[in-house]
């Protein structure tokens, strides 16, 4: 800390799960957290799938340094074995975790840039001698910049969800059917969405627990709903690994989110399509969508269309920022080998801290799924143990920083890419292929 920073607080972007642990962390490390948080309360992203089961139980779900600050208020801790939903997690741990720093969150404030105060990122002279500088734009629209000591960026990557497109881009048509694309699992709950699925042949896009949780929703939904159909559609083929670990995952409620999406095809609920890399979406004189693969195949007469082929981070605001990047991932470089789809079919995503996560600018740091760019794979746990290191880091113990305090479960799931468009026989299934005890594929996977 310099003489510039003395006294300034340490900045931390968005009051989601991994933002509240890192403000947590920090206090108990005698530094001073300011969490700006984009939407009206904390969690505003987890309360849009606050529908959604997690598959990580209560247990792997609190930050202990949170659990420390909530203490004293009186707060009850959940039921360990138990598997909140999106909206569980916030009403009876992040809001009262966001109520518990008082003053140092605050709400309706979007970060719309970050640099060094009076530094571009082309200036060398004196650069890490100055305080970082914040541009925030308030719900009415007026603009404020704020000074910090160092930036911890855990905004995540709700707000950025990937497109149609095979190639990353939007698929020709996708902007003009936005009224009946989605990139989110549909709440069946809410009168109006079930509606609008009900009887609906819909075409499910991406691979993850995302896309199995919107199958199962449907194959359930057309129990009551004679006519509703989901059409997977799979860039890959089917593979011993596709539904995940099964019974071999050691988060269990992950497990069965692939085999409910397995009984869904099997029962004739879904439809898989396979091989298929969609180019655009084209609206018919009937009123239903086609979509086009890139070798010219069609899949037709749907209704709907739910996009999950994951997330990516937005840089736009960091771009003054001298961050070291991953070309692929956008994640920082050295966390990229550990956690890289292209490289990583199984194995052990290494728990990692303040060392992977630096950039050549100093003090600045993604965390949480941001961390992660567009790799698929994440956990709570592993969040949480980046909010400690580099609450650590920032207060000089560098010995706490570079420890390992995590022990990730063996979850059964594989994030290779296999071979590029290979037809599922020729594709290998790797050590997920059958959910036997001895499968020991482990990473962390898929989410919370």
């Amino acid at each position: 800390m310099t003489s510039e920073t003395t006294g300034l607080p340490v900045l931390v972007i968005g009051a989601g799960p991994i933002g509240l642990a890192a403000a947590a962390h920090l206090l108990e490390r005698g530094l001073e957290p300011l969490v700006l948080e984009a939407g009206p309360s904390a969690a505003t992203a987890v309360r849009d799938w606050s529908h959604v089961r997690l598959f990580s139980p209560w247990a792997e779900v609190v930050d202990p340094a949170a659990e420390k600050l909530l203490a004293p208020t009186g707060w009850t801790r959940p039921d360990g074995a138990a598997y909140p939903t999106g909206g569980d997690w916030v009403a009876q741990y992040l809001q009262p975790l966001a109520d518990a720093l008082g003053d140092r969150v605050r709400y309706d404030a979007r970060v719309t840039g970050v640099a060094r105060a009076g530094r571009d990122r082309i200036v060398d002279a004196d650069r890490e001698q100055q305080p970082f500088t914040v541009h925030v734009t308030r719900a009415d629209g007026t603009e404020e910049r704020l000074l910090a000591r160092a930036i911890v960026d855990a905004s995540g990557t709700w707000a950025t969800p990937n497109p149609l497109g095979a190639d990353g881009l939007p698929a020709l048509g996708e902007r003009a059917a936005a009224d009946r694309v989605s990139y989110r699992v549909p709440d069946l709950r809410d009168p109006a969405v079930r509606t609008r699925y009900a009887g609906k042949r819909t075409a499910v896009v991406g691979t993850g627990a995302s896309a199995f949780t919107a199958l199962a929703a449907l194959a359930d939904l057309a129990q009551d709903a004679p006519g509703t159909h989901a059409v997977w559609v799979l860039r890959r083929g089917l593979t011993g690994s596709t539904y995940g670990g099964g019974t071999a995952d050691q988060l269990p409620a992950r497990g069965a989110l692939g085999l409910a999406a397995k009984a869904a095809v099997e029962g004739g609920h879904a439809t898989a399509l396979t091989g298929f890399r969609t180019a655009a979406v084209e609206r018919t004189a009937d009123g239903t969508l086609t979509l086009v693969s890139e070798d010219g195949a069609r899949a037709e007469e749907l209704d709907e269309v739910v996009v999950l082929t994951g997330l990516r981070p937005d840089l736009s605001f960091l771009t003054e920022l001298r961050l070291g990047l991953d070309d692929r991932l956008q994640a920082p470089v050295a966390l990229a080998p550990l956690i890289d789809p292209n490289q990583h079919s199984c194995g052990t995503v290494y728990p990692h801290g303040a060392n992977e996560l630096s950039h050549p600018e100093q003090d600045a740091y993604l965390v949480g799924m941001k961390s992660y760019g567009r790799a698929p794979t994440f956990l709570a746990l592993t969040g949480y143990e980046q909010a400690r290191s580099v609450a650590a880091h920032l207060a000089g113990d560098l010995e706490a920083a570079a420890r390992v305090e995590l022990t990730l479960p063996e979850t059964g799931v594989c994030g290779g890419a296999g071979l590029y468009d290979a037809p599922a026989e020729e594709q290998s299934s790797g050590c997920c292929s059958a959910p036997a005890a001895e499968s020991s594929c482990s990473t962390a996977g898929g989410g919370c």
